[in-house]
């Protein structure tokens, strides 16, 4: 059974920092792309960063580069993302997503609230 398992968000004040934990099981973590999505109240599921499964090169949103970072332990199926100097526009529900060639999966989501 696949399980795509977020933890570590919460409330947190402008300028804080966060770290989002994903625990992947059911499939073979080491051969899957991972990523952080994320979906503010209203608005659509947006990419904010990605890690490949080989080489562990990351991509990330305009809007977070240089605040959010992530990363990834194969020998604990788990993917991370570290975010610094959060902004209230970065209240979101953030999920966790895994992909291949044939397969994705998604994670039931964690919700983040940047406010004062």
């Amino acid at each position: 059974q696949v399980q795509l398992v977020e933890s570590g968000g919460g409330l947190v004040q402008p300028g804080g920092s966060l770290r989002l934990s994903c625990a992947a099981s059911g499939f073979t973590f080491n051969r899957y792309a991972m990523s952080w999505y994320r979906q503010a109240p209203g608005k659509g599921r947006e990419l904010v960063a990605s890690i490949t499964e080989a080489t562990g090169r990351t991509t990330y949103a305009d809007s977070v580069k240089g605040r959010f970072t992530i990363s990834r332990d194969n020998a604990k199926n788990t993917v991370y993302l570290q975010m610094n100097s959060l902004k209230p526009e970065d209240t979101a529900i953030y999920y966790c997503y895994a992909r291949n060639t044939w397969y994705y999966y998604w994670g039931q989501g964690t919700q983040v609230t940047v406010s004062s």
